[in-house]
């Protein structure tokens, strides 16, 4: 396997239309809002679909969806336990070697980092990883529509018959959010993870809505609008990750923008810092 060679930081405009990209379990499901009213997707929900897109394209990947798994295992230390190195190495009370097992194994691991906290294992085993993703937020406060859903079927045989009111569902009716993160070398050189790891990030984001589609999000309803992916010419990166997210400015023309043709997004440049913009699908 490859090396990493230089720092690289990203940034990922997504269209939302009539959908709920993200939604609050705690309140609701409505889709989550911070307290000025712009629209929040985390970044644990960021790095589900990244995972799914990378799973989809043949990787082998550690935390799989209970929907997703490919393998037969039921939690994931029942993955851990298939795993024949990570055992061995666990007998051996060898936690470098526990840790590098997993990293070669699984793409997200050594991407994302992973705690290794089942009963199982007998030392304290934490993988930090390279790729770092924050939480996505709306470019202007969000309009959030509530609906009410009702049944017009019997759940059970001799039910009488009625159309009874089942809950609410809430959508965003139009808003483009804003994802960033970075990609460390230092970590990354911890993990093994490579330049053809991080070129199949970059298609995971770039495809991060294919075959994500459900209720809340109807096909078409999340678009990947375009995709910016910044290499620094050296292992720790001519600038902060900071400075460099700030190059991408995206304001509203309106006060109710309903299209991506309503933003107005720009984007600033660097001294030596050379970017690739990739349009989304």
């Amino acid at each position: 396997m490859g090396k990493f060679t230089n720092k690289i930081d990203f940034s990922v405009l997504v269209m939302v239309n009539h959908a709920n990209p993200n939604g609050d379990p705690l309140n609701g499901n409505r889709p989550r809002e911070d307290y000025d009213g712009y629209g929040e997707i985390s970044d644990v929900c960021i790095k589900r679909k990244i995972r799914n897109r990378l799973q989809d394209m043949g990787e082998n990947i550690f935390v799989q969806s209970e929907e997703c798994s490919d393998d037969g295992c039921k939690s994931l230390a029942d993955r851990a336990k298939a795993n024949e190195r990570m055992q061995a190495a666990l007998k051996a009370k060898d936690k470098d070697a526990y840790m590098k097992a997993a990293c070669d194994t699984w793409l997200d691991v050594r991407a994302f980092g992973q705690v290794f906290a089942f009963k199982a294992v007998t030392f304290s085993a934490g993988v930090r990883g390279p790729v770092s993703v924050q939480s996505a937020y709306s470019v202007a406060p969000i309009d959030i529509e509530s609906i009410q859903i009702t049944k017009s079927v019997n759940g059970e045989t001799g039910e009488k018959k009625s159309s009874d009111t089942m809950g609410m569902k809430h959508r965003v009716n139009s808003a483009l959010y804003v994802i960033k993160g970075s990609i460390n070398h230092q970590l990354a050189e911890k993990t093994g993870f490579s330049d053809e790891d991080a070129d199949k990030i970059k298609e995971a984001l770039r495809t991060l809505f294919v075959n994500d589609s459900s209720s809340a999000r109807p096909d078409g309803s999340m678009e990947v609008v375009k995709l910016y992916w910044w290499k620094h010419n050296c292992p720790m990166g001519q600038y902060s990750s900071a400075k460099v997210h700030r190059l991408l400015e995206v304001k509203a023309k309106s006060e109710e923008p309903k299209t991506i043709e309503d933003y107005e997004i720009t984007l600033n440049a660097l001294p030596g810092l050379d970017v690739e913009v990739i349009e989304g699908i």
